[in-house]
């Protein structure tokens, strides 16, 4: 790279939650969470949480080192941890966790340090 070059800082929109989705083949064989990342768009825009002060950041992601039960998916700050997220297991989260800021307890394998882990 160029001495001269100037870094133009990135640039990105406020959000409340992040969703992070393993997309990568040991997660899923089939795609199953490559598709589903792809209805999240819809879905959280259905939701009402695509803009705005309760917007939700959607990131794919390729390994998480823990490859059972996919797909995977994470919801940070909160630092939970969810697997086997069906379509209809996503519509759960989505309503309960990131529109009504209450975990899925049923559909958790782990949770981070904020929580004491699980």
């Amino acid at each position: 790279m160029s001495e001269n070059k100037v870094l133009e800082k990135p640039k990105m929109g406020a959000y409340k939650r992040h969703l992070l989705v393993c997309v990568g083949p040991r997660c899923t064989e089939n795609g199953e969470s490559q598709a589903l990342f792809d209805k999240l768009g819809e879905k959280f825009k259905s939701a009402g949480i695509d803009s705005g002060e309760r917007r939700v950041k959607r990131t794919r992601t390729y390994c998480f080192a823990t490859c059972k039960s996919g797909p995977i998916v994470c919801v940070q700050p909160d630092g939970v941890w969810y697997y086997n997220v069906t379509e209809a297991n996503m519509d759960r989260i989505i309503r309960e966790h990131l529109v009504g800021g209450r975990p899925v307890e049923d559909l958790i394998y782990h949770k981070g340090p904020s929580h004491g882990g699980s």
